[in-house]
């Protein structure tokens, strides 16, 4: 019998750096939303890839609000500190040619953790002077210690399969955890359908709401031709609702349509969405109802 080897590979870095297009990009598959606006993910999603006798379990955090108070950013954080501490392997986000403060205040929690970390600079492909690439590496290299520093481009899948490598040979000697029959479970689906919501509202109306909605799914319902829906999108103000259904709700309307293409090309099957949208006033500083949501819970994905 030959050695086998696995590891949980965490993505760390501030918001909107990437993260999530990483994961997309590695697994050839969406798993985790992605949207130009930051503080997009709030769930540790495990996806698993597989390659001969080598397992990576990837775990990708919510960004990191160094020293925020908001009670969504205190839950976030601490769900990924605790990823942190669990990982084998660390990937350490940055993007183009920033390191701000931000940046030094993770590498500053990063410390004192027993695991391998690898710096990624995503982005490289915005970078007009890539003269400025290799100073830029000597730099980081000269004032921390990354097992390795890999420059990507995630969205044009440019240095990946250079990554992949790197993390297959960093993985410790373990058996596998999954099998090759491990599938999605229904809470799993849930999950998956209400980030694919959030997104298409997130997309749809940028800078004119906040990041202050939730979708919950109400009902998953199976017929022989068709898969049936219903969503719920929470909002904290009477003001956002109106926002999110748009004049005689064509917004909501569309917000819908992208969504069940969305979540047809997930489950290759037809699907029948139902959305309302609903106020719970401050639902965003009320702890108890954030964590009652899943938000900042483990959700598995093959």
């Amino acid at each position: 019998m030959g050695k086998n080897y696995c590891g949980y590979v965490s993505i760390i870095g501030k918001p909107n750096v990437g993260k999530s297009t990483i994961i997309n990009t590695i697994l050839d598959k969406k798993i985790s939303i992605t949207s130009r606006k930051s503080q997009t993910t709030r769930n540790n999603i495990l996806g698993i890839k597989n390659i001969k006798n080598k397992q990576m379990i990837f775990i990708d955090t919510p960004g990191m609000h160094i020293k925020s108070e908001k009670t969504m950013n205190r839950i976030l954080n601490k769900s990924a500190q605790g990823i942190i501490e669990d990982s084998d392997i660390i990937l350490f986000v940055l993007q183009r040619l920033s390191l701000d403060q931000q940046d030094k205040l993770i590498l500053e929690k990063l410390d004192n953790i027993d695991s391998k970390i690898i710096c990624v600079i995503n982005k490289v492909d915005q970078v007009e002077d890539k003269n400025k690439l290799l100073p830029f590496i000597a730099r980081l290299s000269k004032e921390y210690a990354f097992e390795e520093i890999h420059m990507i481009s995630a969205k044009h899948n440019d240095g990946i399969d250079n990554l992949i490598n790197t993390i297959e040979n960093h993985l410790p000697e373990n058996n596998h955890i999954y099998d090759d029959s491990f599938k999605l479970q229904a809470k799993e689906d849930s999950f998956m359908f209400s980030e694919l919501i959030r997104e298409k509202i997130i997309r749809k109306l940028g800078d004119e709401l906040p990041h202050d909605t939730f979708v919950e799914i109400d009902l998953i319902k199976e017929k022989e031709d068709i898969i049936e829906v219903n969503a719920i999108i929470y909002v904290s103000r009477q003001s956002q609702k109106q926002i999110v259904i748009g004049s005689k709700g064509e917004v909501l309307k569309q917000i819908g349509k992208q969504a069940r293409l969305e979540i047809e090309k997930y489950l290759n099957k037809k699907v029948f969405l139902k959305t309302w949208v609903k106020v719970k006033k401050n639902w965003n500083t009320d702890s108890s109802f954030i964590q009652s949501l899943g938000v900042g819970g483990n959700y598995e994905s093959e």
